[in-house]
């Protein structure tokens, strides 16, 4: 009997505690609420009906693409930390899985908020007991426009959006992980970088990163994994800041090809920092990782 108990409580141990997407969205709640006390902290303005307006969608993500904002905001608070002259810390990346879950989205809320309770001990700022709220009835999609509203709040935060510079390092992260696609796969890859376009703006460079997500969409179908309509992030205003959202689409959505294909440990390198780049130089570098990703389309489609 005693052996029969002993085995039962090690089979316990044996399975995670699995987290909701309900107690994801509290975890981000905190997080607003963090934000919106530095705000109010630092005597910033804070546009809370205009940035709800402004970055609420309406589609089918998955916890993938959750987790991969939280990247993004994460990236926020280094430009944070490097303004008030705190090194930065490298952000969490993850070996690539076909279906991520939200237990590994709360992980990473709690990154998150633990990044924000150093960055307010470092400055000074006294901390204060957060308040957990329970909630129901929530999806991915939820959680993914909390923290979509959260980013857009840092830039407010950082009294500045992401530069080309940033969004370049993020569109070479796509071109890393293409590569390693193509060369898992013996793809031959002859492409070059297409022709500098010197009047490339954001919207052309937007444009291309859904032409990219069309092809990932066009492979993921042919291995037999659930895509996502991206079509509802297209609006007529686009920023690097929207580009930068789009790169971590296209590398949120690349993790489930290089898992299915036996890639599920390689993990997309983290973002080389750069100075002095431009709409132009982002535009021709995801243009060149359209070129390389067609190059897989054919491939998967044999």
């Amino acid at each position: 009997m005693r052996q029969i108990v002993l085995i039962f409580l090690l089979t316990l141990g044996l399975f995670a505690k699995t987290i909701t997407p309900n107690e994801v969205y509290a975890e981000a709640m905190l997080i607003s609420d963090e934000t919106h006390f530095l705000l109010k902290h630092y005597g910033i303005k804070h546009d809370h009906d205009g940035i709800v307006s402004r970055t609420a969608i309406k589609t089918q993500l998955k916890p993938r693409n959750v987790w991969q904002m939280t990247y993004e905001i994460a990236i926020k608070i280094n430009i944070l930390r490097t303004a008030h002259k705190l090194p930065v810390i490298e952000p969490v990346n993850m070996p690539p899985v076909l279906n991520l879950n939200p237990d590994l989205v709360y992980e990473q809320t709690q990154r998150i908020l633990t990044e924000i309770k150093i960055f307010k001990y470092r400055m000074g700022i006294k901390n204060r007991e957060l308040k957990e709220k329970i909630y129901t009835n929530k999806t991915p999609l939820d959680v993914f426009n909390l923290l979509r509203k959260i980013s857009a709040s840092f830039d407010e935060l950082n009294q500045a959006e992401f530069t080309p510079s940033y969004v370049f390092g993020e569109t070479m992260r796509v071109y890393d992980d293409l590569t390693e696609i193509l060369a898992h796969l013996k793809i031959k890859d002859n492409t070059v970088p297409t022709a500098r376009n010197d009047k490339a703006t954001p919207k052309d460079t937007f444009k291309v990163s859904m032409n990219v997500l069309t092809m990932i969409k066009q492979i993921q179908f042919s291995m037999g994994i659930e895509s996502v309509d991206f079509s509802v992030f297209k609006k007529d205003e686009l920023t690097p800041s929207d580009v930068f959202t789009m790169s971590q689409m296209i590398i949120a959505e690349l993790q489930t090809i290089k898992a299915y294909i036996g890639l599920e440990h390689y993990i997309t390198p983290a973002a080389t920092t750069y100075t002095g780049k431009t709409p132009i130089d982002v535009e021709q570098l995801m243009n060149w990782n359209l070129r390389k990703v067609s190059l897989i389309d054919i491939k998967a489609g044999k």
